[in-house]
């Protein structure tokens, strides 16, 4: 019986890879998605569009950044990696987001918070600058299709999104990526 379920364990991780090679070589686009440090080819795609209310009452529309690169990140206060992750954004941001041409948009999944006073209180604690966007219900994370948090989108002057990396990322690999971008 025991040799059985190996067997079986065995046959399907085969075809597991099988399957995963064969779609490796389908994939024509040259966009990547890391996963904890794995990249994978992705389709290009046009960010989709959003608007969310910030902690100060203005709004904030993706689209009217166009022209610029984005980072666009998904978080949350309770997330541990998002706490090593906030202070290596706010880094980046205050050293080459004007060089770069790029806007840090963090969106909070404030839906999954206790408050948005806790909210705050994270953003004052890690003095962060960047637009902080609060999305009071799953509609935007669910667009982005974003499972796991934190998730970064970057994103080209034309919209498109060009990356997609799963987990936390630090300075150097914040300016890796953005300097892929055109």
């Amino acid at each position: 019986m025991m040799k059985k379920n190996i067997g079986l364990v065995l046959v399907l991780v085969l075809i597991g890879m099988a399957l995963y090679g064969f779609l490796q070589k389908e994939t024509k686009s040259q966009n990547t998605v890391a996963y904890l440090g794995q990249e994978e080819q992705v389709e290009e795609k046009l960010a989709p569009d959003f608007t969310l209310q910030t902690l100060d009452g203005e709004t904030l529309t993706l689209s009217e950044l166009r022209g610029k690169k984005v980072i666009l990140n998904f978080w949350a206060t309770w997330c541990p990696p998002c706490r090593t992750e906030m202070p290596h954004l706010q880094e980046y941001y205050e050293k080459y987001s004007e060089t770069d041409n790029v806007e840090i948009v963090a969106v909070n999944a404030t839906y999954r918070e206790q408050s948005e006073e806790k909210v705050q209180q994270f953003i004052d604690s890690f003095n962060l600058t960047f637009p902080i966007a609060l999305a009071n219900e799953e509609e935007t994370l669910n667009l982005y299709e974003v499972l796991t948090i934190p998730s970064t989108f970057f994103i080209d002057t034309d919209g498109q999104i060009q990356h997609y990396i799963v987990g936390p990322l630090d300075e150097s690999a914040v300016h890796d990526y953005v300097q892929k971008l055109n």
